[in-house]
């Protein structure tokens, strides 16, 4: 299965920007590509995430909303590994 997760983002979003801060050296550290995708290009994905980014997404469906922390990605993608 591919190793990446997806965050669901916004142009000036703040929230995002610090999701992403706290993501990347994780992920890097796991081998984990963290995917951006802006939700302003699509407007289901507007309809579905307007109000809720940043979220992140596993391969498999699971996702989690803000506020999380490093560590509870870390599970997520643990648990994703050894499916």
């Amino acid at each position: 299965m591919d190793k990446q997760l997806t965050i669901y983002t916004g142009a000036n979003c703040h929230l995002c920007d610090q999701a992403k801060a706290i993501l990347y050296p994780m992920l890097t550290e796991k081998g984990w590509r963290l995917i951006e995708v802006d939700i302003n290009t699509d407007a289901g994905l507007r309809e579905v995430y307007g109000i809720r980014i940043p979220v992140v997404a596993l391969p498999n469906g699971e996702e989690k909303g803000w506020p999380f922390t490093a560590a509870q990605i870390a599970r997520m993608v643990d648990g994703e590994g050894s499916a």
